[in-house]
């Protein structure tokens, strides 16, 4: 069973999530919160499997309550999906290094979310659909950056740099073996241990490791 909580300002917003998670057999809301403080604390009493965090709160927003979360080493396991629109796309690098998992759309039709929720539980990154790379190239093109190499980047071979590239084009396992003639299982070995090198929680990170280093445009 995946237990999800739910945080979002808006009581509509909450009650329709709990009952599209409450219709699945396999899924459990885990409980809810508006703001988020309330989403930190709710997040360590009942310590979800995967948050579905709203950005735009009063007090303590989702940005600042994703990063009290992922900081926090009792809820190393739990994974946090932001939920966004294209109008807010200069939060999505912050909230990727403030440890996000992944992104969705607040018009996301509901079997993608459902999905989403099993990927992201599972360990998986939620780098589909496409939004997650879309946002984060509009932001970096908007707001460029200076380059900040990751200090362990000089650990990977030629081949894990290419892959971490590959990984922030938003490839899966199966994807980047096809590009680079290689079986999914050497793929995925190869993305787990630049993940390993780089101290990456999830391939949402290794997203963030590959623009700061300059490996992904």
């Amino acid at each position: 069973m995946i237990s999800v909580l739910i945080v979002d300002d808006q009581d509509l917003v909450r009650i329709g999530l709990r009952t599209l998670i409450d219709s699945e057999d396999d899924l459990t809301c885990a409980g809810e919160a508006a703001d988020g403080l309330a989403a930190v604390a709710a997040a360590r009493e009942h310590r979800p499997d995967v948050v579905l965090m709203d950005v735009r709160m009063a007090g303590v927003d989702g940005l600042e309550a994703t990063r009290r979360i992922s900081a926090d080493p009792d809820l190393a396991a739990t994974r946090v999906i932001v939920l966004t629109t294209f109008e807010i796309d200069e939060y999505v690098f912050s909230a990727l290094r403030a440890g996000a998992s992944g992104f969705l759309l607040k018009d996301t039709k509901p079997v993608d979310l459902l999905r989403a929720i099993r990927l992201v539980a599972g360990g998986d990154a939620l780098l589909a659909p496409s939004a997650t790379r879309q946002l984060v190239r509009e932001f970096v093109s908007m707001q460029p950056r200076a380059r900040r190499p990751h200090p362990q980047l000089h650990t990977l071979t030629e081949r894990e740099r290419e892959v971490l590239g590959l990984v922030a084009e938003g490839l899966n396992n199966e994807e980047i073996a096809e590009r680079l003639v290689v079986s999914p299982a050497t793929a995925r070995t190869h993305v787990s241990r630049a993940m390993v090198k780089l101290g990456a929680r999830d391939r949402a990170q290794l997203v963030v490791f590959a623009y700061q280093s300059g490996l992904a445009d």
